[in-house]
């Protein structure tokens, strides 16, 4: 909540309303009782500030809200709730209620959430949180040796490349940034290489998904290595990305992962949308680690082996479908012309490949059962499967 006292009149009761979504709307609902009449035409937005203004007395502290709320009657006060983009009701996007609730029955499913068009739809109806965007210190890397150091700039250049590589330069940065913010973050990694490639020893832990979905298997495009290594560089040498300030996570538009709606949305910049944990620990003083200067000696080769949704070679795939699997990009207002796998993501399956794994499903479902005789001394019992269905 905004803090301070509010100067008189439109002006800054404008920045304030700007600041405080909870005021802003309350004051939407104590407009039609507490704002004086005037003759002449104004925009609502200034009659609602000096409506605020009055009936707060400036004071924009929950004491003031308070003030306000107290004005109004049961109708007007649920109004305002309704309308408060800090609640996240699914009423103020046009969503079916039920939506944003998260099952705590278990864990979260590995779907991805929605994708696509509706994925854009509820990003762009998100609210960036008040306040999220919190300045982020210079990175201090210190390697123990220059072995170390230049582990880390490969590492941070790749995670720059394989998530970012036809993102505008400030989306590189903030890709990179992301990194180096979980570096200091105490629930991460004190290593570079060690937060790009955590959980990617495991098939579902991957934190990026470029570590364990078979993209370093694909030779990089020169000129845009090139790019994401002087982002990297940049970065190291203590370049801050002040758009994303201490943003720890991001994903692209064009999904809308579960975990979204649980952090504080910062800004989308290009493709990406970043977020920071809320509370203290999204805050700039929460990042109080140091790198370790020395960075762990990754096994590429191991990760380069997809381990999720896997896929086809690209260039195999291509010369089976015909396709080129070409694409024609402008990137810092230069035209390029670049081979879409190389740069990263996955392809979605065939018709069919999909239809072989279904067989291969079916095959492995209809494999008989073979009995395990009990080691001695352990007598047999048998087991009901809860919740199986009929036959």
């Amino acid at each position: 909540m905004l803090q301070g006292r509010l100067p008189p009149l439109k002006i800054a009761g404008r920045r304030a309303l700007a600041a405080a979504p909870m005021v802003l709307a309350v004051g939407l609902a104590v407009m039609g009782v507490a704002m004086s009449a005037s003759s002449s035409p104004r925009p609502d937005i200034d009659r609602t500030a000096e409506a605020v203004a009055r009936a707060t007395g400036g004071d924009l502290t929950p004491r003031g809200l308070q003030l306000v709320m107290a004005r109004l009657d049961a109708g007007q006060l649920a109004l305002a709730r309704r309308f408060d983009p800090a609640l996240n009701l699914p009423e103020l996007y046009g969503l079916t209620p039920g939506w944003e609730s998260l099952t705590l029955g278990g864990k979260p499913s590995l779907d991805r959430g929605v994708s696509g068009v509706a994925a854009q739809q509820l990003n762009a109806a998100m609210p960036t949180a008040f306040g999220a965007l919190q300045p982020a210190k210079p990175f201090d890397l210190r390697p123990a040796t220059e072995a170390d150091r230049k582990r880390a700039l490969r590492c941070l250049t790749q995670a720059v490349y394989y998530e970012a590589a036809l993102e505008p330069l400030e989306g590189q940065e903030g890709v990179a940034q992301v990194v180096l913010n979980r570096v200091r973050d105490p629930n991460y990694p004190s290593t570079v290489c060690g937060v790009v490639y955590q959980g990617a020893e495991r098939t579902t832990g991957c934190q990026f998904s470029f570590t364990c979905d078979g993209a370093l298997s694909r030779a990089p495009i020169a000129w845009a290595w090139t790019r994401a290594a002087r982002v990297a560089e940049r970065a190291l040498a203590g370049h801050v990305a002040t758009r994303v300030g201490t943003a720890t996570h991001y994903h692209a538009d064009y999904v809308h992962p579960w975990w979204s709606p649980t952090l504080a949305k910062i800004t989308q910049v290009g493709a990406h949308i970043f977020y920071r944990w809320k509370g203290s620990p999204g805050e700039s003083a929460a990042f109080t680690d140091k790198s370790s200067g020395r960075e762990p000696v990754i096994d590429e080769a191991r990760f380069a082996r997809p381990r999720i949704l896997l896929a086809a070679d690209s260039v195999e795939h291509a010369a089976a479908t015909g396709a080129t699997g070409m694409k024609t990009v402008e990137i810092d207002g230069q035209t390029r012309v670049v081979g879409i796998a190389s740069l990263g993501g996955r392809r979605q399956a065939s018709k069919d490949e999909i239809a072989a794994i279904n067989e291969r499903l079916k095959a492995y479902e209809a494999a008989p059962t073979v009995a395990v005789a009990p080691p001695p001394g352990v007598t047999a019992m048998a087991v009901e499967e809860v919740g199986k269905p009929a036959a």
